[in-house]
């Protein structure tokens, strides 16, 4: 299995001449050349994770099976999409599918939370999408936020200590300068290298098989 980190929150996963495409948000400008994509999975409603025009691109050229929320089929009105909440499993061609978790990570009290689902993929990779998630089942590595709106360095630290990841490397880091990524990463580099684990700061474009 082949995981490629794109732009922000968005990933690629290729296995056995299959693509399973998780969050193509507005911060990746333009979709890379992506083959046989067969399915497609958005953690949330949030622009930056389920962006309309990457979306229609992607259902347009390839026959993509679409997992998210209710939110997030309601706001793609017209693209089927097959709801999935806490606790789902689906296999979709070479893709195993485990989704976890309910809510987005509180921004602030006045801003209403929104629906998030994490998702575990073929019990290997493990991406919460914009929470704090624990899936109920083991995993090798952690695509873990870096920076977000909801996200202090604190609760990230703590969260990489309770769930141990053995690999991980970063997403959700667009909003970052390059200042902003050399400390953001260093900490979490810190944290999972002290308890045993790897760590890899990918840039957009690159793979970790």
């Amino acid at each position: 299995m082949r995981i490629t980190k794109h732009q922000h929150a968005m990933l690629e996963i290729s296995h056995q001449g299959e693509t399973l495409v998780i969050d193509p948000g507005v911060y990746q400008q333009e979709l890379p050349k992506l083959e046989n994509v067969t399915a497609l999975v958005l953690t949330h409603i949030h622009d930056d994770h389920s962006y309309l025009p990457h979306i229609q691109k992607l259902t347009t050229k390839n026959q993509v099976a679409i997992f998210g929320p209710l939110e997030v089929a309601n706001k793609l009105s017209g693209i089927p999409v097959q709801v999935v909440s806490h606790g789902d499993h689906v296999k979709v061609g070479s893709f195993e599918l485990d989704f976890s978790g309910d809510l987005h990570q509180e921004i602030h009290r006045s801003i209403p939370l929104v629906q998030n689902v994490g998702v575990l993929v073929n019990r290997k990779l493990f991406y919460p999408g914009d929470a704090y998630g624990y899936p109920e089942h083991r995993f090798e590595i952690l695509a873990t936020p870096a920076a977000a709106p909801w996200m202090k360095i604190s609760d990230l630290i703590d969260y990489l200590h309770e769930i141990k990841p053995r690999a991980a490397f970063p997403t959700h880091n667009a909003i970052l300068s390059d200042h902003g990524n050399a400390l953001q990463n260093g900490r979490i580099k810190d944290i999972v290298e002290k308890q045993g684990g790897e760590y890899r700061y990918l840039l957009p474009g690159q793979s970790w098989d």
